[in-house]
């Protein structure tokens, strides 16, 4: 699919009071270890042994908790709106998933991957999500600048992880809001000092035609 826009963003829209909000709210819910679409989301049924933790932080090494409040998703959901009509994907999209709340520590990180999924959600998930495939991702930046260092939001917009990555500048302001079509390559690069918070959400609608 060849798009004029891979991504939109918006600078600094969530001001640093509601972001100070969200994560002292954030952190008041139980954190795990961020996991990947091999693992079953539920780790309290089956934890990790040490070799496949190890295998999973190559890829992947952050800690998430999951929010669903109305008032955060009434905070961000128009932007998703405005960003899908400029960027002039118009995408059809009708539910979101949980938000997850992340944390990025030293060293964490987030190796190349994409948001899409190979199927539509089958009936092992929420009701609403069934028949469904993620569209739009959304990546909102909670810490300010001078909270850490590195954790850069990086695209692949060629799709082959050897082409030179693109930094997403636009998502470093506390407040800002990326909106990416799900099938983007991306990555978040290791955090060399601080912490970053973020908040991640997925668009669904029904599979493209």
């Amino acid at each position: 699919m060849n798009l004029e826009y891979n991504y939109w963003s918006f600078k600094g829209v969530l001001s640093s009071r509601l972001c100070k909000d969200i994560v002292d709210y954030g952190l008041q819910h139980t954190s795990n270890t961020a996991l990947t679409g091999q693992y079953p989301r539920n780790l309290e049924q089956k934890p990790l042994n040490q070799q496949e933790l190890k295998k999973l932080q190559k890829l992947r090494h952050s800690n998430i908790s999951w929010l669903d409040d109305p008032w955060i998703y009434n905070e961000i959901q128009p932007y998703i709106n405005v960003a899908n009509k400029n960027a002039g994907w118009n995408f059809q999209w009708d539910w979101s998933e949980a938000i997850q709340f992340t944390h990025y520590r030293l060293n964490y990180h987030y190796n190349w991957h994409r948001d899409s999924l190979t199927k539509p959600y089958d009936d092992s998930v929420q009701k609403n999500f069934v028949g469904k495939i993620r569209k739009l991702s959304v990546t909102v930046s909670l810490s300010a600048p001078d909270d850490y260092e590195g954790g850069n939001l990086e695209f692949n917009f060629f799709h082959d992880v050897k082409s030179k990555p693109q930094v997403c500048k636009e998502v470093k302001p506390q407040g800002s809001i990326v909106v990416f079509p799900s099938f983007v390559f991306h990555r978040v690069t290791p955090v060399t000092t601080g912490t970053r918070y973020s908040l991640v959400l997925w668009q669904l609608g029904n599979p493209f035609k």
